[in-house]
């Protein structure tokens, strides 16, 4: 299990976009959450399997989401198990 903290910067501060993101983790199995920042990115935590974390990232990247994502800055870590579900802030 690994954590995946991602600042998605664009077009994305909204419902839209965090009940969208918050969708795909589910589907994948992940738990964590979407929550705006002040400064209009938005900040994704998930934790799970590697691969899901893959495909999430991809997923954010691919401009098909809610939003209009113009860059995502990632970082990889260990999981700490704090989460449980996934949770639009």
């Amino acid at each position: 299990m690994e954590r995946l903290t991602a600042y998605v910067h664009g077009m994305v501060q909204g419902v839209g976009f965090r009940w969208w993101t918050r969708s795909r983790a589910l589907e994948l199995g992940l738990t964590g959450y979407a929550k705006n920042l002040a400064d209009g990115r938005v900040l994704v935590v998930a934790e799970g399997p590697r691969p899901a974390l893959d495909s999430l990232l991809a997923a954010l990247r691919s401009g098909k989401t809610a939003g209009s994502v113009d860059l995502v800055v990632e970082s990889f870590g260990p999981a700490r198990g704090d989460q449980s579900g996934f949770h639009e802030r």
